[in-house]
């Protein structure tokens, strides 16, 4: 048995990993490379095995970063089943959907506008492609064994971390040795998602380490957010949110709303712009049974609980959803002050990109980063100071408050993961850090050496490990 690492290696971005045993092969996540364009240029380059070669794909959730190259691979011959949990399914399919739109609008921007080294700019995959790698999914439920190759059966453990996802253990029959994929850990004590699971053992153990060097700002009940929102109100601006669109939009929401039901802030317009996050919404509200208890909870004496969960699961007062390009742009040209979240969460693409081009020279407006914030992203340059940014081939001035908040990531920083790691009875034989960045991984690294005196590797990028 041998586990290649194809992304996600010393790096946040690409998820892909690699396991052959007995001359089968299976991929757990298929993630896009985002960030830094060294990185995204691995997007375009063949995989080291033939991609007909590849029985199957367990997918441990739908982010972009672990799913978004499914349509890549199928261009390129995968033709086996693409393994998840329902609620992941339902995401895939709106991620790469949009994902897809995206390439190709942007491609075609370039090309019109002219702001292109290449003749002619070309989408990484297109809607057809995304739409033959939809096909291909295979819903499992959570806790159900499923035989996903010969002698190979894999299983999903709720990970906490975005609806829909989880760890990946996959059981070789043979001999029952087990290799646990954490795909990205969630956190605990937060709204909206469940705790993370925890697992007493594997063999193996992939872990991710985004924040492995950091501990999140504590949750002030909503005072800084609700300070920062009333602040930019008064002076007459507006708040722009760059939010993912899987997860992180819900979570915003649920605090808005809270803030208003609270009388803490502010009722003004809340505007979610990005058809995908619209349709995230939809598939959170139909699956409130899958979030935590306390997301939803109807109001006393409600005959109709579940229905008034699906219809105002992260109603704000005044929420608008913008389905339409029309009111889009009605929005940012409008000086009415107003909450506007909208993606994409590092300001890589997406209608948010509008947004930030007219808010962003205008000192009364507000952006908020509230997720992570890849090297080499717009985000992580406005994050860090950057005076001027490009956007569609201008350059635009920045004037707006910029601010951060973390304490809303979806990722467990190093306390919970290593709460999470406490969980185990006896150490895996090998532990391998994964998602993150150098300094990120290399402290978790020497902290699990540390606490639990752990075996850990930090494998390179397509670097393969004899199991």
């Amino acid at each position: 048995m041998k586990l290649t690492c194809l992304g996600a290696a010393r790096t946040v971005t690409g998820s892909k990993h690699l396991l052959e045993s007995n001359g089968e092969r299976i991929l757990i996540d298929c993630g896009l490379f985002q960030g830094l364009k060294e990185l995204r240029e691995r997007n375009w380059q063949p995989l080291p095995v033939a991609a007909s070669s590849i029985r199957a794909v367990v997918l441990t959730h739908a982010h972009l970063d672990h799913c978004g190259f499914l349509p890549r691979l199928v261009n390129q011959g995968f033709r086996g089943r693409i393994f998840c949990t329902p609620a992941t399914a339902e995401l895939a399919r709106i991620v790469l959907a949009d994902a897809a739109h995206i390439q190709e609008e942007d491609a075609e921007r370039a090309n019109r506008k002219g702001y292109t080294k290449h003749a002619p700019a070309l989408p990484l995959f297109t809607k057809v492609d995304a739409d033959r790698a939809m096909a291909l999914l295979q819903p499992v439920g959570y806790n159900r064994p499923m035989p996903v190759a010969p002698g190979l059966t894999a299983e999903f453990i709720n990970a906490g971390h975005l609806l829909g996802s989880g760890y990946a253990r996959v059981r070789a029959d043979e001999d029952g040795k087990t290799i646990l994929f954490g795909g990205d850990l969630g956190r605990y004590e937060r709204p909206v998602l469940p705790d993370p699971t925890t697992v007493e053992e594997a063999d193996v153990l992939l872990v991710e380490s985004t924040y492995g060097n950091r501990v999140h700002e504590q949750d002030d009940n909503g005072t800084r957010l609700a300070a920062l929102i009333t602040k930019t109100i008064e002076r007459s601006g507006k708040v722009i949110i760059p939010a993912f669109a899987l997860g992180r939009v819900e979570e915003l929401l649920y605090w808005v709303a809270r803030l208003e039901r609270e009388r803490r802030i502010p009722i003004v317009p809340v505007y979610v712009d990005s058809p995908m996050a619209a349709a995230v919404l939809t598939t959170y509200r139909g699956r409130v049974d899958e979030l935590d208890p306390d997301i939803a909870q109807a109001p006393a004496g409600a005959e109709h609980a579940r229905a008034f969960q699906k219809l105002c699961a992260f109603c704000t007062h005044k929420l608008k959803v913008v389905t339409s390009i029309p009111e889009s742009r009605a929005i940012q040209e409008s000086r009415t002050p107003s909450i506007v979240i909208s993606s994409s969460g590092m300001a890589t693409g997406g209608r948010v990109l509008h947004h930030l081009a007219r808010a962003l020279p205008d000192a009364r407006n507000t952006v908020l980063f509230a997720g992570y914030q890849a090297i080499g992203t717009r985000g992580q340059q406005l994050r860090d100071g950057a005076t001027t940014t490009v956007i569609h081939g201008a350059t635009v001035p920045v004037a707006a408050e910029i601010q951060v908040m973390d304490s809303m990531s979806a990722h467990a920083d190093s306390n919970e993961i290593m709460r999470w790691l406490s969980g185990f009875k006896r150490p895996p034989a090998l532990t391998c850090l994964v998602h993150g960045e150098p300094g990120a991984m290399d402290a978790l690294k020497a902290r699990i050496e540390r606490e639990l005196h752990w075996t850990v590797k930090t494998p390179a990028h397509r670097e393969s490990i004899d199991l």
